[in-house]
């Protein structure tokens, strides 16, 4: 199948574009930038330099990608963006470049982050992260595998989200937020485990309630975060959700919620 590029198009001579590629009204394809097979690239889309885009990827109207960092350090560099196979990018969000600092802003494979999304430099996004509009992260944030977070959301530089949380409409997230949890608000509290969500993703049932008795101990306790951290490697099955759960709040850069 050839691709199928609008006559305003415009395609850097160094660009490469796989088979199946659709290029809408006056979408811009920068130079080094790679189009995987298959993908959709929206009108008025661009995607200014140093772009690798996974096949299937679909961006919407008007979305910029791979534009420079907003950091007054850069100087230039050579950084890239990635974003994986699948991966659904709606109308005018942005995804800037990374700094010298990682040298990539990276987006995993069957994302769907709608419109008005802004994606800093230097931040990694896991596999099947959903993300909703008008949602604005800072630079070097990093969200883990199957997070779901609504819209209108601004999270501070460096912060870390855990695999399997859900993070409230309009929430300021200046912590980190742990797997498996509910986080909302202005100041941001938790508001227990993310329940349903890991029913339909199909968590077995000792599973869940072992996560249920972890976050009891961390977070509806009179413990401090060692004396949480003793107890439940003591008393909790050590599932690999479990491990991860302590290992999170054990390493946690930011702090988590009290």
């Amino acid at each position: 199948m050839t691709a199928a590029i609008h006559p305003s198009a415009i395609v850097d001579s160094t660009a490469e574009l796989g088979q199946g590629v659709t290029l809408g009204p006056f979408a811009i394809v920068g130079p080094n930038v790679t189009v995987g097979d298959g993908c959709w690239i929206g009108p008025h889309a661009s995607l200014e330099r140093n772009c690798q885009l996974g096949p299937g990827v679909r961006i919407g109207h008007g979305t910029i990608v791979g534009g420079d960092p907003q950091d007054l350090k850069y100087g230039g560099e050579e950084t890239w963006v990635e974003i994986g196979g699948g991966t659904v990018i709606r109308e005018y969000a942005t995804i800037n470049r990374g700094t010298t600092a990682t040298g990539s802003t990276t987006v995993g494979r069957d994302c769907f982050l709608m419109s008005y999304v802004h994606v800093a430099h230097d931040c990694h996004l896991g596999d099947s992260v959903i993300i909703a509009n008008g949602t604005q992260m800072a630079g070097h944030v990093t969200i883990r595998d199957h997070a779901t977070l609504s819209g209108l959301i601004g999270i501070h530089q460096f912060v870390t989200i855990g695999e399997y949380s859900f993070v409230g409409a309009a929430t300021r997230l200046t912590q980190d937020i742990p797997p498996f949890v509910k986080a909302v608000g202005s100041p941001m509290e938790l508001y227990g485990l993310n329940t349903i969500g890991l029913q339909r993703a199909g968590f077995a049932p000792d599973t869940i309630a072992a996560l249920k008795k972890a976050y009891r101990l961390f977070f509806n306790s009179n413990l401090n975060l060692t004396q949480a951290i003793e107890r439940a490697k003591l008393e909790l099955p050590m599932y690999p959700e479990v491990e991860r759960f302590i290992a999170f709040v054990e390493t946690t850069k930011r702090g988590v919620p009290a």
